[in-house]
């Protein structure tokens, strides 16, 4: 303060915590600020976005005439999404920005993790060697949920805001139950840092899986004996001062890679490529595409334009008539009432995809005035993307334009030989639905029709063959033959008939054809078995269709850590 020309004492300091009605206390405590010179910190702004005007109004008046000490500072959370982004700009414009940058690497991970602590800290538990083991312990979980979310879906299937806070107040629980306990209560500890310190943030089930499985393997009775290890090559140490634990990592953690993660090295690649997609598909749209760009490029990119939608146009098959299909049907069975359902929605789509196409090409024509839906049905063509009207009627893909379409008709393709006449097809491609649930669902609905079974305690018993698609003649007397599967995080042995782990850059293996029966849920053996979620994309979360349970000759929980899921894309 006096290198800044005024003094500051703890009277001279305003803290806001914002949130819950205390707008009100912030602009007193500002106009007292201003005319007595004190500083003003206001906290979490972020969650008054209504108020943000208001604020911004209030710091505008008292730039002019309030005392030369006043200072203000505000703090927010990052923003998840540019939707998000609610600080009004003339804030933003006239003051001094910093921003805490997260460490990167589990290396600096780690360290900062430790750093939250001291040797105080380390001292304050009467049982010395058990709180300091699991303090590490929890350090080095606290850095791994962190960090993992760099990659991506595969990571974490949505992205939670763990904060230090997280792993301090789980050490002062750590803290309390060994100072009432001669025991270490590892179940308690698990349930409290996982279901509810870290849990808290967790809305995925899949998410909550992983942050459980962590715990299991982290914190159990082996890390007081010297027999855990944290991750390959890094064992949990033991009884070391503040110093230690900091030199220890240096010396002895490993170099950064996915192994520390409990992930296979492909899933580096694969986010690596996901990122390096993302910055060349934004340079591409950044391009200039206006009529200030030289004549001859815009002629180009019409034609080029112009031939696309021709072409689209011409590929296009006809709707289908459900109408008739109704009409031929001789037996409505759930699987008749998904080709129908599905044929519904493929004609919402292809329409859609026609009425546009066919107005972009008058307006190219110049017999239509074209509009801003056209131009951006334009631009997104011209970059290889899924316009966004076809989109909201289709299903979720991250393919480019050209193989989105290609796929599509491949799906109508599909449908067709279903369609003509109703008869089950030797082997599903359960990719190429709208909803893929609604087949898995039929499968269970035509059991429980047979046998008489309730379907509410019917489940899924998944066995995978040794045959491709190519090999089947015919459709099972029961149950469904499903090809198009994709294994990401491992491979799937044939031979074995059990996952087993990836050829490296390797990244989506496909499966064999997977033979899916109904059963009652008590017929179900679940041991040895791996409970992997099934997805629609890559992109995991919202996406999500299924659980199949995989044989498996390792634990389950090295594929929970690994990230294993099953994907129809």
């Amino acid at each position: 303060g006096k290198k800044l020309g005024f003094t500051f004492n703890h009277r001279n300091l305003h803290n806001v915590s914002l949130g819950q009605g205390q707008e009100v206390v912030a602009e007193r405590a500002l106009d007292l600020a201003a005319q007595e010179g004190h500083w003003v910190i206001l906290q979490n702004i972020h969650l008054v976005a209504k108020w943000l005007s208001c604020l911004e109004k209030k710091l505008e008046q008292l730039s002019e005439g309030s005392h030369r000490d006043f200072r203000v500072f505000v703090s927010a959370e990052p923003a998840p999404c540019p939707e998000s982004h609610v600080i009004p700009q003339g804030i933003l414009e006239n003051s001094i920005k910093i921003t805490s940058e997260a460490p990167t690497g589990m290396h600096a991970n780690l360290h900062k993790a430790l750093d939250n602590f001291s040797q105080d800290t380390l001292e304050m538990c009467s049982q010395e060697k058990e709180f300091r083991t699991i303090l590490f312990a929890l350090c080095y979980f606290h850095a791994v949920v962190a960090e993992r979310r760099k990659f991506g879906p595969q990571g974490w299937n949505r992205s939670y805001p763990f904060s230090a806070g997280d792993l301090t107040i789980s050490v002062n629980v750590l803290y309390n139950y060994l100072e009432a306990s001669s025991k270490v209560p590892y179940d308690d500890l698990r349930y409290l840092v996982g279901e509810i310190m870290y849990g808290g943030h967790i809305t995925d089930d899949w998410d909550r899986r992983l942050c459980k499985t962590y715990l299991e393997e982290f914190i159990k009775p082996e890390m007081l004996e010297g027999e855990l290890c944290l991750a390959p090559g890094f064992p949990l140490p033991g009884n070391m001062d503040y110093n230690g634990y900091h030199q220890y990592i240096d010396d002895a953690l490993p170099p950064e890679s996915p192994h520390l993660y409990g992930l296979h090295p492909n899933a580096e690649i694969g986010f690596l490529t996901q990122r390096s997609e993302r910055l060349l598909r934004t340079v591409l749209e950044l391009q200039p595409r206006d009529s200030s760009t030289a004549q001859g490029a815009v002629g180009i990119q019409e034609e080029m334009v112009q031939a696309l939608v021709e072409e689209m146009l011409e590929k296009l098959p006809e709707e289908f008539q459900v109408a008739e299909l109704l009409a031929r049907l001789e037996e409505r069975t759930p699987y008749a009432a998904v080709a129908l359902q599905e044929c519904e929605r493929m004609n919402a789509l292809t329409a859609e995809i026609r009425r546009s196409l066919a107005e972009l090409q008058l307006g190219l024509k110049g017999e239509l005035t074209m509009t801003s839906d056209m131009e951006t049905l334009h631009n997104s063509l011209f970059v290889d993307a899924v316009p966004e009207s076809w989109l909201r009627r289709s299903y979720p893909s991250t393919a480019s334009l050209g193989s989105w379409f290609s796929d599509l008709l491949a799906r109508i393709s599909e449908l067709e030989a279903w369609t003509r006449d109703f008869s089950f097809p030797c082997t599903l491609w359960l990719g190429g639905f709208f909803s893929p649930q609604s087949v898995l669902t039929a499968v269970m609905q035509t059991a429980a029709r047979r046998n008489k079974w309730p379907l509410d305690k019917m489940t899924l018993l998944c066995e995978v063959t040794k045959k491709s698609r190519e090999d089947f003649a015919s459709a099972p007397r029961e149950g469904a033959y499903v090809h198009g599967l994709f294994m990401e995080g491992a491979r799937w042995d044939a031979q074995a008939g059990t996952i087993t782990d990836a050829r490296l850059k390797e990244l989506t293996p496909a499966m064999p054809v997977v033979f899916i029966k109904a059963v009652p849920d008590d017929k179900q053996d679940t041991r040895g078995l791996y409970p992997c979620p099934l997805y629609r994309t890559r992109q995991r979360g919202p996406t999500y269709v299924w659980t199949f349970n995989l044989k498996s000759k390792e634990s389950p929980s090295k594929w929970v850590l690994a990230g294993v899921a099953l994907l129809l894309q």
